[in-house]
């Protein structure tokens, strides 16, 4: 009872979905599909394989707009900043990954996201308005609170099932994510994406399109529940998928995994072989090739034959030189049917991959939030968080030592954690950079009682917390290796911000908004932009990633060793002659700090250009 009449056409709609469900597609009635459904012969327009979906235009068209945010760092937020390699960055992750192209461009080495389900109670990111403008779209992603936090009301639209643009909400949100995601690894790269069966279809279409079919490596079956659900209404639903692309299937390799106990406890010495421990396999094939079926005769003078329908895997020559070097097993009493013995030592240092993961080898929903309790002092904050051993099964296949990692849906921070623990446990210099949108929680969840206002201030804190435990892990250890300090134990946060250059509007209606423009470019630089806010800015647009190594000079900071020289606070002809006897590639500067003298401006240009050095006055 909703107080409403019976909607005729409603009810229609429903009865001819009943009848023709392939005549709908996303709830709407396509009428061509309707129409050859009821026999007519038609031709479909633009008959090709391909995805399409409505708003895929607009969506096409939002990643290829530019943006002209940065990032600015929140060193009191942070851990080791000036030494760590490891990226937190705050901010809406579409405008995220367009900031890192010229910095991060073919660097990334794996890609992890967990991204929204869509399972139809999803809130994420998309212009539900196809006509909203970029300055609407950042105007509305801008929208603040009275604390500084954005708005829930501006952030999100809720993406329900009775949307008729269901599907295509959530494609036109992955589309520029993803095509500027590829954009980032390198081509020895790859990406994984965990999905359930809400829209593992349409993502496996996506991801045809924006990293080529024929860079599919596999389809992950992780076993996320360790028992059935009971209450489940048709299937008890207890896996999810990992889908996993390369830049470049031709380069890209999968690490092999560990060799485990288990597996190594299989291989056994019952006679005491100097070439060490072996295990047998069968030594028939599956096939009929008369050659090879031939008689054996056992050292207890028992005759053999391989078994019906099969051949000896080897030919009889083959078979007694196999003999000669003891490579035969006829079982302890020399009476069993030959096999072939296999050495450990022959064989590869590791195992290829399977597509099924068991929860008993890379965890399962409730211990992963047991593992945020554990962090977290007894309280879980998130409803879904990725077990650690599922990401460091996923690091180990798709990374080496010194490997960047990106997750631009980091929520918990779970693949931050699993970069961290396996560092520990190998090694390793793996980076991290993870970006979370600074999501209100809710008022009334345990998290904002505890403090955390946002989700990302969460998955801060785990980092925190995770690097604390190992340092206190660590403590006290003897370091016979000379690796005590070799761990990369911080991470740098940046927040996603406007710009610290004046940005020219376009939306210019009347002449007093044109004069009223241009007097506020008579200087280009904000007036409330700190110095260290826009070097950073100044590095991203420059190629430079976050990581540079800045050194603070008399007048100028040098990045990099001599790659670049930024002077951002002062400039005399003291400061000038010693940057150039720096020497270094390329020097930018502000032009507002020539105040207004163009010979000391034009000077420097031609000193520059002696020098072989680039220069550029912004």
């Amino acid at each position: 009872m909703d107080g409403k009449s019976l909607n005729i056409t409603d009810e229609k709609l429903h009865k001819l979905k009943e009848i023709i469900p392939e005549a709908f597609t996303e709830d709407k009635i396509d009428w061509e599909k309707l129409k050859a459904a009821l026999g007519d012969d038609i031709e479909f327009k633009n008959e090709r394989y391909v995805l399409n979906w409505a708003g895929k235009s607009d969506a096409f068209r939002v990643l290829q707009s530019s943006t002209t945010a940065t990032l600015v760092p929140a060193k009191e937020e942070s851990i080791n900043f000036d030494a760590t390699g490891n990226i937190f960055i705050e901010g809406e992750n579409l405008e995220v990954l367009k900031v890192l192209q010229k910095s991060y461009f073919g660097k990334i080495k794996m890609i992890y996201i967990d991204p929204p389900y869509n399972t139809g109670n999803d809130n994420f990111i998309y212009p539900d308005k196809f006509s909203e403008t970029k300055e609407e779209y950042l105007n509305r992603i801008g929208d603040k609170d009275e604390t500084g936090f954005m708005t829930r009301e501006g952030l999100f639209r809720k993406n329900s099932r009775d949307s008729g643009h269901y599907h295509s909400n959530w494609l036109s949100m992955m589309y520029p994510r993803l095509f500027l995601a590829r954009n980032l690894l390198r081509d020895d790269g790859v990406i994984f994406v965990s999905i359930d069966d809400n829209e593992v279809h349409n993502l496996r279409l996506l991801m045809n399109e924006v990293f080529g079919e024929e860079n599919f490596v596999a389809n992950i079956i992780w076993e996320k529940k360790y028992s059935p659900q009971n209450d489940a209404k048709w299937f008890s639903d207890n896996h999810d998928y990992m889908l996993i692309y390369s830049k470049n299937k031709e380069i890209w390799r999968p690490y092999l995994l560990s060799r485990s106990e288990e597996a190594n406890a299989r291989y056994k010495n019952p006679d005491n072989d100097p070439r060490g421990v072996w295990k047998t396999s069968d030594l028939s094939a599956k096939r009929i090739t008369e050659k090879d079926i031939y008689e054996i005769i056992t050292p207890s003078g028992r005759k053999v034959f391989p078994p019906k329908g099969r051949s000896w895997g080897v030919s009889k020559e083959k078979f007694e030189e196999l003999v000669g070097n003891n490579c035969i097993w006829f079982g302890k009493d020399g009476n069993s049917i030959p096999q072939l013995k296999r050495f450990l030592s022959d064989v590869q240092d590791g195992i290829v991959p399977l597509t099924i993961w068991k929860y008993t080898d890379v965890g399962h929903n409730q211990e992963a939030q047991q593992e945020v309790k554990k962090i977290f002092d007894g309280e879980s904050y998130f409803d879904t968080p990725k077990p650690v051993r599922l990401l460091k099964r996923a690091l180990h296949i798709g990374t080496n030592n010194d490997d960047i990692i990106l997750d631009f849906f980091s929520g918990s921070a779970t693949t931050a954690h699993a970069v961290l623990d396996l560092n520990k446990k190998d090694g390793g210099n793996r980076k991290f950079i993870m970006v979370q949108l600074p999501e209100k929680c809710d008022e009334k969840s345990e998290a904002f009682k505890a403090g955390y206002k946002t989700i990302s201030e969460i998955g801060k804190e785990r980092i925190r917390r995770v690097i604390k435990k190992i340092n206190e892990e660590q403590g006290g250890k003897l370091d016979l290796d000379g690796n005590a300090d070799k761990q990369d134990l911080g991470f740098k946060v940046f927040k996603l911000q406007e710009s610290n250059f004046k940005i020219w509007r376009t939306k210019i209606e009347n002449e007093e908004q044109l004069v009223e423009q241009l007097q506020q470019h008579l200087e280009s630089l904000d007036e409330n932009s700190k110095t260290e806010d826009v070097l950073y800015e100044l590095l991203l647009k420059s190629g430079i990633p976050l990581t540079a190594k800045i050194e603070k000079k008399s007048g100028f900071d040098l990045v990099n060793n001599n790659e670049i020289a930024l002077i951002l606070e002062k400039v005399d002809k003291k400061i000038i002659e010693t940057v150039i006897g720096v020497k270094p590639q390329k020097v930018i500067t502000l032009d507002r700090l020539f105040n207004k003298n163009d010979q000391l401006k034009t000077n420097t240009a031609l000193q520059m250009k002696d020098a072989e050095i680039e220069f550029k006055a912004v």
